[in-house]
């Protein structure tokens, strides 16, 4: 399969081109694909090297599958010309999330929605992902009322420019700012731009996107979406209302049975996900699981994935995965 990565040479690109090679995604020929300044820059894949090219030259060579992770504005000029020629694309932007037109993907949530009619695919926001593969077969089980969700999100969300200034920071060195404060030995509880309502952007996102990839706009929820000076992967901590109650083995049964879902918790040997630990993987990471005694039918737990992983690319890849496997690419 001839297979595009937009953005190939930034932090998510690049994770795409390592999951595509762990996975053993049919690869026939590869096409990075980055702006204007890039073009002609070497890419290694699978011991082969490729040469950048623009969009405008990769729609030309007719890959069979875009994976775009190049920021929104690209998504909105390219992605529509990509689709015209024929081509599927994947976007991990923001840009087409919320497009009633556009589905919104998570293989393991609501795969079954694609259709060979889609050829612009949305993958979702990291934290929203990592969110609805753990809420899916609770839902599914017990009708979610309403959830709280808080965030503990890695620098590494906001991309290399955050990671220097970490890394500076805790170096004692001057460099390029990614935030408006210090981020070593500190929190920000602020990702993306405030909104209106007094919510930021990040937050309104995993709102809306929760109930669009469930499907049911019944489920309230409400998040603080926090930056904290981490590198490896995003934390959550969920308060979740259910309409029915529970019994605290079938919820980790039930998360043990989700796929992509691991269950770690067992606090009397202290352990719990931690996102050193899920550094690298696919899967998304579930513990601190007990009953919250306020109020009755609700539950907290502690869900915690690689964001650029599961989180982006990982994602993007399983969506592509999904279209191969039901004949759609």
């Amino acid at each position: 399969m001839k297979v595009a990565v937009v953005g190939a040479t930034g932090l998510v690109g690049t994770e795409m081109l390592t999951v595509l090679a762990a996975r053993n995604f049919p690869v026939t020929e590869l096409i990075p694909v980055a702006s204007e300044r890039s073009k002609g820059k070497e890419i290694e894949f699978k011991g082969k090297k490729y040469k950048v090219v623009t969009p405008s030259e990769a729609i030309a060579l007719k890959p069979d599958v875009a994976l775009f992770s190049a920021g929104g504005d690209t998504s909105k000029e390219f992605a529509p010309k990509f689709a015209e020629a024929g081509i599927t694309v994947i976007d991990n932007s923001s840009a087409w999330r919320m497009d009633p037109t556009k589905k919104l993907v998570v293989p393991e949530v609501n795969g079954d929605v694609l259709s060979a009619e889609d050829k612009i695919i949305a993958n979702p926001n990291c934290s929203t992902i990592q969110m609805v593969v753990a809420l899916k077969p609770l839902h599914d089980k017990y009708k979610i009322k309403r959830v709280v969700v808080s965030t503990y999100q890695s620098v590494t969300g906001t991309g290399v420019k955050a990671v220097n200034q970490l890394m500076d920071e805790r170096a004692g060195k001057d460099g390029e700012k990614a935030y408006p404060y210090q981020i070593d030995l500190n929190v920000i509880p602020h990702i993306d731009v405030f909104q209106e309502n007094g919510y930021t952007k990040e937050e309104m996102k995993m709102i809306l996107e929760t109930n669009k990839i469930m499907r049911d706009d019944s489920i309230k929820v409400t998040a603080t979406t926090v930056r904290i000076p981490v590198m490896g992967g995003h934390s959550e901590s969920l308060n979740i209302e259910f309409e029915n109650d529970f019994d605290l083995n079938d919820v980790r049964a039930a998360l043990a049975a989700q796929s992509g879902c691991i269950v770690v918790d067992d606090p009397s040997s202290l352990q719990y996900p931690m996102p050193k630990d899920a550094h690298g993987r696919d899967e998304v990471f579930v513990g601190r699981i007990r009953r919250d005694e306020s109020q009755p039918n609700t539950l907290n737990m502690w869900v915690v994935a690689d964001n650029l992983r599961k989180g982006a690319a990982t994602n993007a890849v399983q969506v592509a995965e999904l279209l191969a496997e039901k004949g759609l690419i």
